[in-house]
């Protein structure tokens, strides 16, 4: 009995079984780790967390800043800036506030929210509403973050996105939460938002999404 002499070396028929066999099992899963991230976030009536913020500008250069977020649901979300203090991003469910008495004392800005989709500024509820059906989704590596195991998830819209052209997501294994965020916007900005002391499902102060317009501060409609 004469077997084919094949030319495909052993070594590398080996060396290629290794590297199936090698490959990290969630590399496969990055749908199922993106879709069970988003359907716990959808699932969370409120989620909480201190944040540090950090923008890359080739312009202007980096600017650091940090406070306490708060969301509940697709449209209402505050971000209250401790550094610099009393800067504040709001939507209260039709507009976006914008308030930045640290750059543009005496104004407040306020735009309609998006109709469709409907989040304006709220990144995370943009990217783990319908994670599968609007991006390119890729499992890039494990990381450890607050001594836990978290896998990081790279997002590629799959049509042209007005806000950013690639997120990555730092979610947690254990609770399938968001704990740090990375975007290339299309603006040219690089933007980092790193989550610590996340509290989920505690109710909201009645006035949280309600923006009071301060004493002699204008109000600018774009």
């Amino acid at each position: 009995m004469h077997f084919p002499a094949y030319r495909f070396p052993l070594t590398a028929f080996f060396a290629t079984i290794l590297a199936i066999v090698a490959q990290p099992a969630n590399a496969q899963d990055a749908e199922a780790i993106a879709v069970r991230a988003g359907r716990t976030f959808r699932g969370l009536s409120s989620f909480k967390a201190s944040f540090e913020q950090v923008i890359e500008d080739r312009m202007i250069g980096t600017q650091n800043s940090k406070g306490e977020l708060t969301q509940e649901g697709n449209a209402r979300l505050t971000m209250r800036f401790s550094d610099p203090k009393g800067d504040l991003v709001l939507l209260d469910g039709t507009s976006v506030w914008i308030y930045t008495p640290s750059t543009t004392p005496g104004q407040v800005i306020r735009m309609a929210i998006p109709t469709d989709p409907v989040y304006g500024p709220n990144v995370l509820s943009r990217i783990l509403d319908k994670p599968t059906e609007r991006y390119q989704v890729t499992w890039v590596r494990e990381e450890t973050v607050d001594g836990k195991p978290a896998d990081v998830v790279e997002f590629v819209p799959t049509t042209e996105d007005p806000l950013f052209s690639k997120a990555v997501i730092w979610i947690d294994r254990g609770t399938a939460l968001p704990r740090r965020l990375e975007l290339d916007e299309r603006t040219g900005v690089h933007r980092t938002l790193i989550l610590s002391r996340l509290r989920t499902n505690v109710p909201t102060g009645r006035n949280e999404f309600v923006f009071q317009v301060p004493d002699g501060v204008r109000v600018v409609d774009r």
